[in-house]
């Protein structure tokens, strides 16, 4: 795992313990619960970006601070081009978050709020950097809406429900999109409840549910435990993203095509010759051979740790593919997983095209996943998949 990877999983781990303390002690800055908590002597360079856009807290109408080096009182705001936000097209409006008080809002949700019901043009809400504790959702009349941060290693939308706290897993999510055309680039969303152990009951932990048609991620993150991204229904592209967890961490019935992405298992480390399995990459749940989805995964990587299947039957016609994707020895030999019920062997499928790796393997595949030849592999392998030549180029652009 890089120096990055590791970076994360300490910011996930910290977060999780400073949760109870953001409440306990509202008055404190974000720096002080750490020195409090005996944690302010981190020296992770992820933790490290993200520290000082926590510090300052919410600032409506002083925006200066001591320089830290000399004591100077300088603008927090002073960074902001003199034109930002750019004037509103014909087809595009953008309006900007900022903590400190900076930009047209201080959280996320007060400008999804205030965003025209049922826009036919797009809105960039621009974010800058910094952890948004805040729970947010995009209901299904905010359409075309754009989340733009400023890196996945320096903005995050954070929160920690769980199936428990939220009444049921669907609605843990840190962030809920229901919305049609929804785009999000460079930013991370995250859960920071406790990592639960398998078997946990009321413990998984969305960092994201996306359940509207025509979504597009580029360069983002998602990081949780059990049931990280819920990738529910709709069609989904998601591109140079990180995504982070350990048991089901990306589920869901949408039909989505993951491109260049790193899938990192935070299972819990397992000791040499032990047989034990404590993670799964995927839990797809197609009900029926009628509906028309799965996740298909292009040229991404496979690493972390734990011992982990690459999917779970978690509906009887859970259907997903794996192609040209590099993975390590975290995955076990069978790969795969029916929900323990044979009757789906049938049903489900699961195939892998051309992956390398360690974990790679087919030799001792379970029998229902299949090798796939280049024609069988050919309908999985780019955005047709996706149906994305009717909607997916004016994203890119």
């Amino acid at each position: 795992m890089s120096l990055r990877n590791i970076s994360f999983t300490l910011l996930v781990a910290l977060l999780a313990i400073m949760a109870s303390a953001v409440f306990i002690s509202p008055n404190l800055s974000l720096l002080h619960q750490l020195i409090e908590l005996g944690l302010a002597t981190f020296s992770s360079p992820f933790i490290a970006t993200f520290i000082p856009y926590s510090i300052g807290g919410r600032r409506h109408h002083h925006h200066h601070n001591k320089h830290p080096s000399d004591g100077k009182i300088v603008n927090i705001c002073e960074d902001f081009p003199p034109d930002f936000p750019p004037p509103d097209t014909n087809t595009t409006s953008t309006i900007c978050v900022d903590r400190n008080g900076c930009c047209n809002f201080t959280t996320v949700q007060s400008a999804v709020d205030s965003v025209m019901n049922f826009s036919q043009k797009r809105t960039i809400i621009w974010i800058n950097s910094g952890i948004y504790y805040e729970k947010v959702t995009v209901l299904k009349y905010k359409q075309n809406i754009t989340f733009q941060g400023q890196g996945y290693t320096s903005t995050a939308i954070v929160w920690n429900d769980t199936a428990k706290s939220s009444n049921g897993t669907f609605y843990s999510g840190s962030v809920q999109v229901f919305s049609n055309n929804f785009i999000a680039k460079n930013i991370s969303f995250m859960n920071v409840a406790p990592i639960p152990s398998p078997g946990d009951i009321g413990a998984q932990a969305v960092a994201i549910r996306i359940s509207g048609d025509q979504a597009f991620f580029l360069g983002c993150g998602f990081f949780g435990a059990q049931d990280t991204l819920h990738d529910d229904r709709g069609r989904h592209y998601f591109k140079d993203c990180y995504i982070q967890g350990s048991i089901d961490f990306i589920f869901g019935n949408a039909r989505s095509l993951y491109e260049n992405c790193q899938l990192i298992s935070m299972a819990n480390p397992v000791a040499p010759g032990a047989k034990g399995i404590n993670g799964a990459v995927t839990a797809h749940g197609r009900i029926s051979k009628d509906e028309n989805t799965g996740f298909a995964f292009v040229n991404c990587s496979l690493g972390g740790t734990g011992r982990i299947w690459l999917g779970r039957a978690w509906r009887p016609y859970s259907s997903v593919i794996f192609s040209y994707t590099s993975m390590t020895d975290i995955v076990v030999p069978e790969g795969w997983n029916d929900f323990n019920d044979p009757t789906r062997d049938q049903t489900i499928f699961y195939g892998e095209y051309n992956c390398l790796g360690a974990g790679a393997n087919m030799t001792m595949r379970a029998p229902y996943v299949q090798k796939l030849n280049d024609t069988q592999a050919s309908p999985f392998l780019n955005v047709s998949f996706i149906d994305g030549d009717q909607w997916l180029q004016s994203f890119i652009n």
